[in-house]
């Protein structure tokens, strides 16, 4: 992983996952990976303010298309007991303003934003949040192992390039149970009309 992800074209995108709108997270990853499978994509649903779709994740995704580099959603499992409704998100919007359907083979449930991903796989790898920081927004450039603490729960990283060697066995890392690339336009506003 450490030569997957550290390097100054790939951005990632760090969350905590689990059970969410009461569904366990392998029945979550199977979904997915289906809707993968049948649509081309899925839609990863999350809440929270601190990965907003335009005035985070988006613009995140565009420093990184610039550099000719990727996202890479890394997450990382936790227990959860997310008990939200399983409401389905019909209609899905980059802006907020204009809004489309969501594909009938594409269920989000539960959530007010969606990342458009592909590629989903489980994975046994580490990030090193001390070698990151944030990458966009109020606390950019802050230490990522700083930022990720009581409840924030995902973040805009990328390699810090101030980053220095440190000992493997005193630096602050994250077990990374799974992974996805996100995709243009990276991440979504969604809605029911019902």
């Amino acid at each position: 992983m450490r030569n997957a992800l550290l390097n100054d074209r790939t951005g990632i995108l760090y969350m905590k996952v689990g059970t969410h709108a009461q569904e366990p997270l392998d029945a979550i990853i199977a979904r997915k990976a289906k809707e993968i499978e049948d649509e081309g994509f899925a839609l990863w649903g999350y809440g929270g303010n601190t990965c907003h779709p335009s005035t985070m994740v988006q613009p995140f995704g565009r420093i990184f298309e610039k550099r000719g580099g990727r996202i890479l959603l890394c997450m990382q499992e936790m227990n959860s007991s997310h008990f939200a409704e399983q409401v389905r998100a019909d209609a899905y919007s980059v802006d907020g303003i204009t809004w489309q359907d969501i594909p009938s083979g594409i269920n989000v449930l539960g959530s007010r934003y969606a990342l458009k991903i592909r590629d989903l796989r489980k994975v046994d790898e580490v990030l090193p949040l001390d070698r990151t920081i944030v990458a966009v927004g109020n606390s950019q450039g802050r230490q990522g192992s700083r930022y990720i603490q009581g409840r924030v729960d995902k973040a805009c990283l990328e390699l810090s390039p101030d980053a220095e060697a440190t000992d493997e066995d005193d630096e602050r890392t994250v077990g990374i149970n799974l992974v996805a690339e996100i995709e243009q336009p990276y991440a979504f506003f969604l809605k029911n009309r019902t």
